[in-house]
């Protein structure tokens, strides 16, 4: 079970997405397993995944993130 502040890092990680100038990236999906993210879904370009990782990183930086995000 995420403790609260899991919950809240998942959520402003969503909220960064979500509110990207870049489309690709508000469909990225964020979940959390264990004590880190996780982003999955499916971009055009690896710039855009690392975009994506860094959107997040940029909101939740005390936790790891991991991106298994897919390149089209």
């Amino acid at each position: 079970m995420a403790t609260q502040s899991t919950v809240d890092r998942e959520s402003a990680a969503r909220i960064a997405l979500t509110n990207s100038p870049i489309f690709a990236l508000r469909e990225i999906h964020v979940s959390h397993k264990g004590d880190h993210l996780v982003l999955t879904g499916r971009v055009p370009s690896f710039y855009y995944k690392q975009l994506a990782q860094e959107a997040v990183r940029a909101v939740v930086d005390d936790i790891p993130v991991l991106n298994v995000v897919d390149v089209d």
